[in-house]
């Protein structure tokens, strides 16, 4: 990297008392491990290598301008922490890049400014950015834009953490192994003290995910205490203890999570199998006759995904979520429970543009494709709570948009919020008694009025009500 600058790249380095959103993203997604290796290239001040090394992470950094007499050395891992913004040469911008990608031996970690944060940034323009009134460069990238160039310096296929945050694997299993972490859940072990244990355990496992384990998919604890049965007797021993029914349910949830994961593996750029993670070599070992026919029934799943008639079908037949003329909404903790296309509908997008870390509604449209992802902070809390942000992908263009709401007047809110919700979900009953109370009162007469807090508090105040929590109640003066 060229230290003969125009600007003043230096001053764009701030101070950091917690983890970078990238350096926080990784480390969410197993991506930093104590056994592996971490290089911050362009590591400014040092605050996100000061905070990984308290969490016994392996890392070393390397900035131009705070650290240039230390070495950039190659590592399983390289962050580069909003590096590119700051370029204002492109062509030192891509030279970078394609330095740090060969510094990586499994992971290039990049992040960058996003163009929505435009406001922030005050200058004059210079070359493909702005250059500001302390002489600090700023390109801002759209998330797509930066998907992309990453793609094209790496010849990588690349995959959106988080708005902002893009991962380039150069280690063909880990990436599919982070696909896997990211699409099919892991079944939780339960804790081994003792055979009797470590047994129940291992027949909690097969009712998960209907099948048994191989040994390398048990924790080492549990393995140790089973390694003196041998697999006929642990086979016949689970079989025993477990629930056929539950068995059964397992096989078909695991059933449908493999192809979901080879559908969004294929979206990404499919693997060979023995790059599979071993629990999805097994999960396809034990229900389908073949990798080839699991492929081809995953590859019928993303087909559909393109068909708006079944598309539509699926949202209708959904258990979980409230469909409007436009779009099928569903709160995070329902997510799971919506149909398999409609799951890879929503993993697609995240796979294109990241998925945000804030986010509490998902925002699937059946007219077009595209997902939003929809912040309400206070969902449980407020019995109509309010939007916070929306960050939302056109998969047919790939181009991500960002809307804050933080100083609007009169935000959009919620009605109706058991709808948003499985029926089985604890908070239900009590958000439906309320709707229920609503309608009687006549609140939900005039619906183009109540969609944000100014036109709410005026129907309320027609109908005499006010809001105690999750009850309605008269105001003071109506009888």
């Amino acid at each position: 990297m060229s230290q003969d600058w125009t600007s003043a790249r230096g001053r764009t380095a701030i101070g950091r008392v917690a983890l970078s959103v990238p350096a926080r993203q990784a480390l969410a997604d197993g991506q930093l491990r104590p056994e592996r290796t971490v290089l911050d290239y362009g590591c400014g001040r040092g605050d996100d290598i000061r905070s990984l090394q308290s969490l016994d992470c392996c890392v070393e950094g390397w900035d131009p301008y705070f650290r240039p007499d230390s070495r950039p050395t190659k590592s399983h891992v390289v962050l580069l922490t909003y590096v590119l913004n700051v370029i204002e040469d492109p062509e030192e911008r891509l030279q970078t890049l394609q330095h740090a990608w060969q510094l990586a031996s499994t992971l290039l970690v990049v992040s960058a400014r996003l163009t929505w944060e435009s406001s922030k940034v005050q200058g004059r323009e210079y070359g493909d950015g702005l250059l500001t009134s302390r002489r600090t460069f700023q390109h801002l990238f759209a998330a797509a834009e930066l998907r992309r160039y990453v793609e094209e310096a790496t010849g990588a296929r690349v995959i959106a953490a988080a708005p902002g945050v893009v991962y380039a694997f150069k280690d063909e299993a880990a990436r599919l192994s982070y696909l896997a972490y990211k699409v099919v859940p892991d079944a939780e072990w339960l804790m081994s003290a003792d055979t009797a244990s470590a047994l129940d355990s291992l027949v909690d496992y097969a009712q998960q995910r209907g099948r048994l384990p191989r040994i390398e998919e048990m924790p080492r604890k549990t393995a140790e205490l089973l390694a003196h049965l041998k697999p006929a007797d642990l086979r016949r021993l689970t079989l025993q203890g477990a629930d056929p029914g539950l068995i059964a349910a397992g096989a078909k949830r695991t059933t449908l999570n493999t192809l979901l994961y080879l559908a969004v593996e294929l979206f990404n750029g499919r693997g060979p199998f023995g790059n599979l993670p071993v629990s999805v070599q097994q999960d396809i070992r034990s229900f389908f006759s073949s990798y080839k026919e699991a492929c081809r029934r995953s590859d019928r799943l993303l087909l559909k995904l393109r068909d708006d008639q079944y598309v539509r079908g699926a949202m209708h037949a959904s258990l979980a979520g409230k469909l409007t003329p436009t779009a099928l909404y569903v709160h995070r903790r329902a997510l799971e429970q919506i149909p398999t296309v409609l799951r890879l509908y929503e993993h697609c997008a995240s796979i294109a543009a990241g998925r945000p870390a804030e986010w509490t509604v998902a925002k699937l449209r059946h007219q077009g494709r595209a997902v939003s992802w929809l912040d309400y902070p206070r969902f449980d809390q407020d019995p109509h709570p309010r939007i916070s942000s929306s960050y939302g992908v056109d998969l047919q263009t790939l181009e991500a948009k960002h809307v804050s709401y933080s100083d609007a007047t009169n935000r959009p809110l919620l009605h109706r919020k058991h709808e948003f919700l499985e029926p089985n979900d604890p908070a239900a009953p009590r958000y439906r008694r309320l709707t229920e109370a609503e309608v009687r009162a006549g609140l939900y007469q005039n619906p183009q009025l109540i969609g944000t807090e100014n036109g709410w508090e005026v129907e309320l105040a027609r109908c005499g009500r006010q809001l105690r929590g999750h009850r309605l109640v008269r105001r003071p003066g109506n009888t």
